[in-house]
């Protein structure tokens, strides 16, 4: 083989390379997760509504409304927080979800997925829990999530967003010419107990 031939050789595999590398490393050929769980019927006594807690993804609050869920969380460090929206088939949810990093920007910043949670009542008299898996993308399963319910904690959704999120910033007043209230007082301060 002459040395033009060679390192044409050497160029097209060059640059042929990246491009094979790439395509297994995006996951163009994975194989997407699914879920190989199957609905029961829901314990006698359990309800999906309710508050959760795991020492790794803090609070999860569910709320239910028939086979429609919705539900929130803040990871326990505080550094993420996140939505989703299923249903429910006896004692199994499946659900898509969306976390948002606090501060960050770019890719990193929203990440998104599929996952399913199985209530259960381990013994009578027991906290009830939920049991399941999350994926990214299209995947639904891949990463484990268990949470316990918690006793006399009705679910608030919007307590797990921090303060910046979707207009939930208050206060104001500076830019029209002080009092916020209609035909207030300017000297006195705005009554934030409405």
């Amino acid at each position: 083989m002459s040395f033009g031939r060679f390192s044409r050789l050497l160029l097209g595999v060059a640059l042929c390379a990246p491009v094979a590398l790439g395509v297994v490393a995006c996951g163009g050929g994975a194989e997407v997760k699914h879920a190989t769980v199957k609905a029961g019927e829901m314990p006698s006594g359990g309800e999906w509504q309710g508050v959760y807690f795991s020492p790794l993804y803090g609070y999860l609050h569910i709320v239910a409304d028939g086979k429609a869920v919705n539900g929130a969380w803040r990871t326990a460090a505080g550094d993420a927080f996140g939505e989703l929206h299923g249903e429910t088939d006896g004692n199994l949810m499946k659900y898509e979800w969306k976390e948002r990093r606090i501060g960050a920007v770019g890719a990193d910043a929203v990440k998104k997925g599929h996952g399913y949670f199985v209530y259960g009542i381990p013994k009578a008299g027991e906290a009830h829990e939920i049991k399941g898996e999350w994926g990214l993308g299209d995947n639904e399963a891949g990463n484990s999530w268990q949470a316990v319910k918690q006793k006399n904690m009705p679910p608030d959704i919007k307590s797990v967003q921090p303060d910046e999120y979707e207009g939930r910033v208050t206060g104001g007043g500076w830019d029209s010419g002080g009092d916020e209230k209609e035909g207030g007082d300017s000297d006195k301060p705005a009554d934030d107990s409405n």
